[in-house]
């Protein structure tokens, strides 16, 4: 039963183990939509810093699907230009202008930049572009993480959302499962079976530092963060069955949420503070929501005989889930306002699907690697990697 059996720890268990070693996390992204979007001019960046800056933003802006970059001197609607040549204490001066195609100057900014740092602005040059040019919150200086195997070992990877930097902030043994970023980004929970048994672990992403805050008898998966960061939500098994746990993050006594006799697992919160989770309480898995503090479920979703695996938008609009049909497993989305329901891609392996945190696009893995979609299904991203990737979920923007 796909991502539903994934709190018996069986998929984990036989979770692939691909060629994929440590070393060897090297990502590339196609560029969104070829041809389409609106023409922007990218000249080369001058000034001779060892970053391709115009070519970061030119990438960056193309996988939105919303721009068409150009070369310089090519007709179109904006034109960018800049510099990033030496600046104070070894670092640099990037400088750039967003101009439109009548000559007026819409944005000329500047940033002295440490030597390390000209990736991470160059996407902060392509998210000011976007939201200068469409209103909205870009996702190119935002961050992902995923799980990957290879070499007998198991890494919780940390990386740029086009996939580049990739940094392993967890190498172990066991498998490790169902990352979840807190809200504010600067710490994930996940599921470790190191001493080879599931708990859940609390890790600070810069640190390193790890908190083990469920390590009760049987399951402990799926931990899921509250929107104001200081509770979590999660499957344990302690008491016989699969219920939904809520754990006040400054105590070590976990609240049952839910009871009877069927599966309830994969929690994750709305914004009201009440909780959407997949259960078979209604004879095949599908999605539930329940209060803050647990009481009457009521079923949101009747599309078929499989939902399951929810992820909420971050303004509690859409949920998404892997859907089942004719046999294979595809990404939709549910549109809470309209109830509208969307199947969004073709479908075979599809699992695990995370949003964006402009909410605009949903990360998820076709069992072997990445893939992310937008909400309207017309534009899609294809994260190239060699090895087995799962289980990504899309970083919340910096505070």
């Amino acid at each position: 039963m796909k991502s539903f059996v994934k709190i018996l720890g069986a998929l984990m268990l036989l979770l692939g183990v691909g060629s994929l070693a440590h070393a060897e996390l090297t990502i590339d992204v196609s560029k969104g939509i070829e041809g389409r979007g609106i023409p922007i001019a990218i000249a080369p960046f001058g000034g001779g810093a060892p970053e391709n800056i115009a070519g970061i933003v030119a990438s960056d802006l193309q996988r939105t699907g919303k721009f068409a970059p150009q070369p310089a001197g090519a007709q179109a609607d904006y034109s960018v230009t800049g510099q990033a040549g030496p600046g104070g204490s070894r670092g640099y001066l990037v400088q750039f202008q967003l101009a439109g195609a009548q000559g007026g100057q819409l944005l000329n900014l500047s940033f002295d930049v440490p030597p390390n740092q000209l990736r991470p602005v160059a996407h902060r040059i392509s998210d000011l572009i976007y939201e200068k040019l469409t209103g909205e919150k870009g996702l190119a200086g935002t961050r992902i993480a995923f799980v990957t195997a290879g070499g007998g070992g198991w890494f919780l990877v940390v990386a740029d959302a086009d996939g580049q930097n990739p940094q392993v902030i967890l190498r172990s043994s066991q498998p490790i499962m169902s990352p979840a970023w807190s809200p504010d980004g600067s710490r994930l929970a996940y599921v470790s079976f190191e001493g080879r048994r599931p708990q859940i672990v609390v890790q600070e992403v810069s640190s390193g530092a790890r908190r083990v805050v469920s390590a009760a008898p049987g399951i402990n998966g799926a931990p899921s963060w509250a929107p104001n960061g200081q509770r979590l939500a999660f499957t344990l098994s302690k008491d016989g069955n699969p219920e939904i746990y809520a754990l006040d993050l400054g105590s070590q006594s976990p609240v049952r949420l839910t009871s009877g006799g069927a599966i309830d697992t994969e929690p994750v919160w709305l914004p009201d503070g009440s909780v959407v989770f997949t259960s078979d309480r209604g004879g095949s898995p599908q999605l539930y929501r329940i209060g803050p503090g647990g009481g009457a479920a009521q079923r949101l979703t009747f599309e078929g005989d499989y939902n399951a695996s929810p992820a909420v938008s971050p303004d509690g609009r859409y949920i998404a889930m892997v859907h089942r049909r004719g046999g294979r497993f595809h990404i939709a989305v549910l549109d809470m306002k309209n109830r509208q329901f969307r199947v969004l891609t073709p479908g075979g392996l599809d699992e695990s699907p995370s949003f964006a945190p402009n909410g605009k696009m949903i990360i998820y893995s076709n069992g072997q690697r990445l893939n992310a979609i937008s909400v309207d299904g017309s534009v899609k991203q294809d994260f190239v990697l060699r090895g087995s990737v799962r289980d990504p979920v899309w970083a919340p923007y910096s505070r």
